[in-house]
């Protein structure tokens, strides 16, 4: 859910407006960034800068961008994406402006450049942003991909060219993780040995934004004798909007889904929607026979070209246990990770990237907790000076002395409902009182199988409210989650609500607004593995 705010003498712009999938409430939500510390604060940026077009930087624009009416930059897929979305609002898309990868604008006292980098989808750009004396480097999100198949590698000579750089705002996802993420090249070659080895029908399930993995999908596909369909509305758009960007010139004819019946099994192969599991994707319509064109059978092949996203664990398992009813064969991220690449640079593609930009400082952002500690310790040992992991929020100074938090807004969540955007009740509304203070809870949280636990820090604010023993309530809160028997992270926010509400009762003589968020975590365990 990315929104960062840059600021420099009474003006601000804005980078990226990205919403996420509330899997811990009903229905699954979206939950967008609240505008009411910069409201409050009188930020009002000039310009929202688009790092690139995946969901979780664009998926909040169509939102929140009214209440800003200023220009969005963004690349031509990005902006193509944006107009869509705008266009399915009833907005007018005359404020998007398209900017080519290596090209600088200026706006106000700010000057940017876009700088090409490798992701999980075509036109991912780093920004250089120059103000005053000083020079950011906001990196996106990005890996160091030899073999990209869409759009060239990685230039090391135009990111030497930079150096040294007083910042880099920089991708901790992979950052706990040795090595090199793997190329989508080599995803490419795994695809198509794949192919050769499996009889029937063949579906596979990626994400629609890797555009890079449609494409090595469809070719490998052409090359051992069977035609392409897609299957899932967001498939078919983002391959429509690339399309006529000229990006997928390669990929052979496809084939309508209704026609599919007509051709032989061993023929057949499908792109499809729904590798997390989300219910109304293609791919659990197949897995409960409900797709009015398309049947899969016994012999079959789904393949995941997916990593789980965390927190979405039980659904992809409820899909697969679908699946094996249907007797169809499953390849997927556990059995064969090479059929998969991650879009983030583990620990060997940061050296390298922090080689040639030369950064004096870091702000590591994006990931969990321990994946932006783990950046902050490599950083460190690179001697890049990394004093802060920041959280939603943080308002962060940049002078000549090096970094500072200046500040900490807690940050209370926002939810699309019925096609606006609302704040979302906290769990004691009915009880307490805002003028009692109000708590903010983000409680990250990985099953054990008969319970839950906590993995890294539970990141609490208080807000305007009575002093809170943090200590005896975490120990208190460790001990619920050992003995809470819940399958989904719904079923968990139910059991753990009253609980929390109890136990705030009991300890606090008058009781807060209580808003809680449940991250799903991966395990050490799981990180170690891959």
């Amino acid at each position: 859910m990315n929104l960062a705010l840059y600021g420099h003498d009474g003006d601000w712009i804005a980078v990226d407006c990205g919403m996420m999938i509330r899997q811990d409430l009903p229905d699954s939500p979206l939950q967008v960034p609240s505008l009411d510390t910069p409201q409050a604060l009188g930020i009002a940026p000039r310009a929202l800068i688009i790092t690139h077009g995946h969901e979780d930087h664009i998926g909040a624009a169509a939102w929140l961008w009214p209440q800003w009416g200023c220009p969005i930059h963004a690349t031509p897929l990005a902006a193509g994406l944006l107009r869509a979305k705008f266009t399915e609002q009833g907005l007018s898309s005359d404020a998007i402006h398209i900017i080519d990868p290596g090209e600088a604008l200026e706006t106000g006292p700010f000057t940017l450049r876009y700088l090409p980098l490798t992701h999980s989808i075509p036109e991912s750009c780093a920004l250089l942003i120059a103000a005053g004396e000083h020079r950011v480097l906001h990196t996106g999100d990005w890996k160091l991909d030899p073999e990209p198949l869409i759009g060239p590698p990685v230039s090391a000579s135009l990111f030497r060219a930079l150096a040294p750089v007083d910042l880099v705002v920089g991708d901790s996802t992979n950052a706990p993780l040795p090595g090199h993420s793997r190329s989508e090249g080599e995803v490419a070659r795994a695809l198509e040995s794949t192919l050769t080895q499996c009889a029937g029908r063949v579906v596979v399930s990626c994400f629609a934004s890797n555009l890079a993995r449609v494409l090595a999908i469809a070719l490998a596909a052409e090359r051992c004798g069977r035609r392409v369909s897609l299957m899932g509305r967001s498939m078919e758009r983002m391959v429509g909007v690339a399309r006529g960007l000229g990006y997928l010139d390669e990929m052979p004819p496809l084939v309508p889904v209704r026609d599919l019946g007509y051709l032989p099994p061993e023929e057949v192969l499908v792109i499809a929607t729904g590798s997390q599991g989300e219910p109304r994707a293609a791919l659990s319509r197949l897995a409960m026979g409900r797709h009015p064109s398309f049947e899969l059978m016994a012999g079959d092949t789904v393949i995941f070209s997916a990593k789980a996203i965390p927190g979405n664990e039980p659904l992809i398992e409820r899909l697969k246990q679908g699946l094996r009813r249907l007797e169809v064969t499953l390849w997927d991220e556990f059995n064969h990770p090479e059929l998969h690449a991650s879009g983030h640079p583990a620990q060997e593609e940061l050296r390298t990237f922090y080689g040639w930009v030369r950064p004096r400082h870091l702000l590591p952002v994006h990931g969990e907790p321990s994946h932006q500690r783990a950046h902050q310790a490599l950083a460190q040992r690179l001697g890049i000076q990394a004093p802060l992991t920041p959280t939603n929020g943080d308002m962060i100074r940049l002078d000549a002395g090096g970094l500072t938090l200046e500040a900490r807004h807690p940050q209370r969540p926002c939810i699309v409902s019925q096609n606006a955007v609302t704040p979302l009740p906290g769990l004691a509304a009915e009880q307490g009182s805002p003028r009692h203070g109000t708590l903010y809870l983000a409680l990250p949280v990985a099953s054990t199988g008969g319970g839950w636990t906590r993995i890294g820090r539970l990141m609490l604010d208080a807000h305007r409210m009575r002093q809170l023993d943090e200590d005896a309530f975490i120990d208190w809160l460790d001990e619920r989650l050992d003995g809470l028997a819940a399958e989904t992270l719904p079923e968990l926010r139910q059991a753990l609500q009253p609980l929390i509400i109890a136990w705030l009762g009991e300890h606090l003589r008058q009781l807060p607004d209580v808003h809680l968020q449940l991250l799903a975590v991966e395990t050490p365990l799981f990180d170690a593995s891959h």
